[in-house]
């Protein structure tokens, strides 16, 4: 079984598995964004499994190892094509699973770290989703023992705080060209 025990194992598969220099750079801006969310609701005392965040963000995207045009464009065939790629080569399913899950973010059974992954890779580029920032800071107030408002606050900073450094994540994430 290839047990996914940290950030690199999972680069290393991926690596091996054919996935291009401009994946994998992706996979470690998202992860830079998601170090600081999951460190920040750490520090607030939730409890969650963040090695599950940690991987799942590692390899949310593996499917557009067999979708390249996914990279550029538009398209959804990475997300099970993903999933099905890590279970073949015996990758936690829970972590295959969010391949699928950073995107269906919104139904029913995807736990709390897979919306955490879900809301990285929206984090990291800039972008904020409402709803799916307000069922994060729900099951944080939630975990806490907390109503929504007393949590609301201090996560829609740490939200904005990740979002406001996306344009020099952006940057880092082009293909570097010599002069």
């Amino acid at each position: 079984m290839a047990v996914l025990s940290d950030r690199a194992d999972a680069y290393r598969l991926l690596k091996k598995l054919g996935a291009p220099d401009r994946l994998l750079r992706h996979l470690e801006l998202v992860g830079e964004a998601s170090d600081e969310l999951t460190a920040a609701l750490a520090g607030m005392g939730i409890v969650f499994d963040v090695k599950l965040v940690e991987l799942g963000v590692a390899v949310h995207d593996a499917g557009k190892i067999e979708h390249p045009a996914e990279l550029d464009g538009p398209g959804s065939h990475h997300e099970p094509a993903g999933e099905r790629l890590l279970l073949a080569n015996h990758v936690q399913p829970d972590v295959a699973r969010c391949c699928v899950s950073h995107a269906a973010w919104h139904l029913p059974g995807v736990s709390f770290e897979e919306r955490l992954v879900a809301l990285s890779d929206k984090l990291w580029k800039g972008k904020r989703e409402q709803a799916l920032e307000l069922s994060v800071i729900d099951e944080a107030a939630a975990r806490l023992g907390m109503g929504r408002w007393d949590v609301f606050a201090q996560l829609d900073s740490v939200f904005e705080g990740i979002a406001s450094e996306a344009e020099m994540r952006l940057q880092r994430s082009l293909p570097t060209t010599m002069a």
